[in-house]
């Protein structure tokens, strides 16, 4: 791994997405959430609920990444498998977390905190807990995974506490000029630029909007002031052509 910048890769858990029922609306959240911290996501997966692929889907990424998410599994049901195979990859044991169980009881009362819903009390045993504020149930951490919900709302109102303990460094700088022009009648000029700035991810997206072509060009990277230089020498050869575009970024 490159000691910079930090990467991330994201495991998405769940037959429910790679049968199609469900999309999947987590991994655009964590990306932007870890570009704001100079954290770089590098890889996503899918993986059945199955204990082998999970179990090896976690220890490629955890040996490969600084930092790996996984969402889903972590429910009450039986299909709920996540916990146990972070503690099937790490070789530790899974136990009833006692502060888990003191914010379950809390949160449903202690006459209905049942033996189903204490199932998310259990974690692999040295984990630490990731507090949810909206329905109680925590994630965890292990060394440098982090194991959090599928459902949006509750992974969005949990993620920031995964990321205030990560350390970071400056957000990655982004800036997108949005060209009315083929994609292919750019290439050149574009792998040029790329050429003179190594360190930057040119990447240039086409679509078609009101039977028109367009493509969108967007700049990556850490050095902002890099970032700056390399999309005003996009946006010279597009003037250059006369090519009209809006910019965009931050």
């Amino acid at each position: 791994m490159n000691a910079s910048p930090i990467s991330a890769a994201v495991l998405v858990i769940g037959n429910e997405i790679l049968s199609g029922r469900t999309r999947d609306a987590n991994v655009q959240f964590i990306g932007a959430a870890l570009a704001g911290i100079g954290i770089r996501l590098r890889e996503v997966r899918v993986v059945e609920d199955r204990l082998e692929a999970i179990v090896d889907a976690v220890n490629a990424l955890r040996s490969r990444y600084h930092q790996v998410f996984t969402t889903g599994g972590i429910g009450p049901t039986h299909d709920d498998i996540t916990t146990q195979c972070i503690a099937a990859a790490f070789g530790c044991e899974v136990h009833h977390d006692a502060e888990a169980i003191r914010r379950l009881t809390a949160y449903y009362g202690a006459n209905e905190t049942t033996e189903v819903r204490l199932r998310m009390a259990q974690v692999p045993r040295g984990a630490t807990l990731i507090d949810n504020p909206v329905s109680a149930a925590p994630g965890f951490s292990l060394e440098n995974v982090h194991v959090l919900p599928g459902v949006p709302r509750i992974l969005q109102a949990m993620l920031p506490n995964v990321l205030a303990r990560l350390p970071g460094g400056p957000p990655i700088a982004s800036r997108t000029l949005t060209a009315w022009v083929r994609e292919s009648d750019i290439a050149n000029e574009l792998a040029a630029v790329q050429t003179r700035y190594p360190a930057l991810d040119l990447g240039s997206y086409p679509f078609m909007r009101e039977d028109r072509y367009g493509t969108a060009l967007v700049v990556r990277g850490d050095d902002a002031a890099a970032v700056l230089a390399a999309v005003g020498e996009v946006a010279a050869f597009l003037v250059c052509r006369n090519v009209a575009f809006e910019a965009e970024g931050q």
